[in-house]
Order: structure tokens, then sequence, then C-alpha cells
């Protein structure tokens, strides 16, 4: 056997935080952990797509991957979200890496919410532009580091953030982006087919399309599919297929994939019956009294706050004992006694079930 001891150091240091990971499979419990919120996955909405299609596209875009379904969606996307283009990525991950590696340059600042998603963050890392956090939905921190920054200033959020469930103020970052010539960037993945009446975005629902420089839409939640989709110019994409390594260095989505991402964007927007049975799961729970702070959100996202990686992982486990799928949200991935339950309200998700859940809590 290999001798990888090497690895065990980082390891035991995750155990004896309380805080190693490990791989479960699906069980029968109630889900409310799951990002499928319109239920289109655990309803198997999408079981019928693309399956005469092929499930390899044998290669990247640029060589031999390219064919006229992915381009058709592409145009598609972009009709429904009102923008000039998009370009679809294989992930969230890929699609963030490869847009903010490749476009902010040395000599460029980018500024970033401290609660952006760890692919935002990576996607950052791996680019010659400087970089800093500004303080979560924190406009006066933004413009101060705002009125230092060089070159071309990138200001990148997140429109509802994961891990807090709370939303950015767009119109506020736009008139801040507007004022110092800076170009917006917006993450939208948890806002996909759950914000708008027809579930685009919540750019989109604030009429702010054409102020923001890149959105970035991703399919593998609301929309219970997998890939990722980068808005924008013309030029933007253009500039994306020639220089975002996650793009040009990768096997294309197979025309299965692209297939099922078509048809649930004839899906999503009709499911508005759905996006209300949610708000009135939301409103349900932020109304509830229970013992633990939460915090407040009006999205599928509902956070209770239990400090502590051995706590919070003990609360779980009762709810799991109940049959209720909530994960405990441990730190690194939050910081320490930022530890939290992340619950996640579905449309498929009963009044009675989520009053179960409610009463655990009190």
């Amino acid at each position: 056997m290999y001798n990888d001891d090497f690895l065990s150091k980082k390891i035991n240091v995750r155990i004896t935080d309380n805080a190693f990971r490990s791989l479960k499979l699906p069980s029968n419990k109630i889900d409310f952990s799951s990002n499928d919120y319109l239920g289109i996955a655990t309803n198997q909405l999408l079981s019928n797509s693309g399956n005469d299609l092929n499930h390899g596209s044998m290669g990247s875009r640029l060589l031999s991957g390219n064919y006229e379904l992915v381009e058709e969606v592409e145009k598609e996307i972009a009709q429904f979200h009102e923008a000039d283009t998009a370009l679809i990525f294989n992930s969230g991950y890929d699609a963030n890496i490869g847009l903010l590696s490749s476009v902010p340059q040395r000599g460029d600042t980018i500024l970033y919410d401290y609660l952006s998603h760890a692919s935002i963050r990576d996607g950052i890392s791996l680019s010659f532009a400087q970089s800093f956090s500004f303080l979560h939905n924190d406009l006066n921190d933004l413009e101060k580091k705002m009125a230092q920054a060089h070159g071309n200033i990138f200001v990148v959020t997140e429109s509802v953030f994961s891990m807090d469930g709370d939303q950015a103020d767009l119109l506020s970052l736009i008139q801040l982006t507007n004022k110092y010539k800076a170009h917006l960037i917006v993450d939208e993945a948890h806002a996909t087919g759950v914000i708008g009446d027809l579930g685009e975005g919540l750019v989109q629902y604030n009429n702010l399309q054409q102020q923001i420089f890149a959105r970035i839409h991703t399919y593998g939640k609301a929309l219970g599919c997998h890939g990722a989709v980068v808005l924008g110019s013309l030029q933007l994409r253009n500039y994306l297929i020639n220089f975002a390594k996650s793009f040009i260095y990768t096997t294309a989505l197979p025309p299965t994939s692209i297939a099922a991402i078509k048809k649930s964007y004839q899906l999503f927007p009709v499911l508005k019956k759905e996006r209300t049975l949610i708000n009135l799961l939301v409103n349900q729970f932020q109304n509830a009294s229970i013992k633990y702070d939460k915090l407040i959100s009006f999205t599928p996202i509902q956070i209770v706050m239990v400090p502590g990686n051995s706590e919070v992982k003990q609360l779980a486990k009762n709810l799991q004992d109940a049959q209720l799928d909530v994960r405990p949200i441990l730190y690194p991935t939050v910081v320490k006694n930022k530890e939290r339950l992340r619950i996640t309200l579905h449309a498929f998700n009963t009044e009675n079930q989520l009053n179960q859940l409610i009463q655990l809590l009190q």
C-alpha cells in the first residue's frame, strides 16, 4: 500500500476540530437540505429530456465538441435573461473560475463581498489583479475600498447568498459602480428559478440587466440539471471563448445535458404555484418562535445559528433521528462561532413537515 501518511496531519486537525467531512448516501428523510427548490429533480420533471441524444460531446467546444443544440440553447437563454449573449460552462464553479481568472488583469482591482462563494474566491485567486473583500453587504466599506482602487475595478457579489439566505442591494451597488466607473459581476446561483415572477433572478426582477457587466446563472440548484451560463455582451463572450481556461481546456457538456437545460428553461418559468408555496413556507418559518437565533431571509435558504461544531452537529443529528434531513454547516466553511443549520425550503415540503421541524427547534 502506498505510504501517504503526510496527508494525515491536516486530516487529524479536522478530526480534532470536529469538522471532518464524509460522504453520505441519500436517505428517505424529509428533504430540508437540497437545493432542489422547485422540486424539478425530486419529481423527475426532466427525465424524458435528451434520451435519444449522445452522452458525450467528444471534445472541447473549440475542437470537436461544439454542436448546433448548444448554440441554439445559448441563444434561448440569452433571450430569456434579456442579455446580448450567453456562454454555457460545465458548472457554476467553472463559470466563476473562467470569468474571474481571465477578465481582470494585472493593475486592476477586484472587490468582492466577504461572504462570496468559494468558486468566486478561487477564480479571483487565479487572477493577476489585486483583490480585497468588503464587509458583507456593507456599501460604506465597499466605497472606501473603491476610492482607493486602481485600474479597471470589478465588484463581485451574489444576488442571494448561499450561507445566509439574504440578498444583495443591487440598485445601490449599481449606483456605486457607476460613480466609480466599475464593472459589476453578479452570481445568481440561488436566485435562478426562485426570484421573480418567472424565476428569472434578482437582476431582472429589479430590471437592472442592462447595467450589469456579467451575470452567472447555475443549473444544478432550482433548475434540477447541470451546467451554468455567463451572460454579457458579444465582446465578453468572444473574450471568454479565447481566454477562459475552464471553458477552453475541458470537454463540453454532452447533448443530453444541454437538452435538460433547454427543457428546464421551458419548465421553470411556469412553476408559479411552486414559487408561491415556497414563499408561504418562508413566511411560516420566519414568523415562528424558536430558541435559537435565525437570520432574516425571504428566500428558501433559512439559517438557524448554533455556535460550535459539536453543538450544531448534535442538533442536526437530533433532527436526522426525527427523519428530517437538515445538515449542519461547520467551521471552516463558516467563521468560527458562526456555525449553523442551513435549512432549505422546497415547493414539495408541506406545512405539517415544517411545523414538525419548528417544534423540534423550540
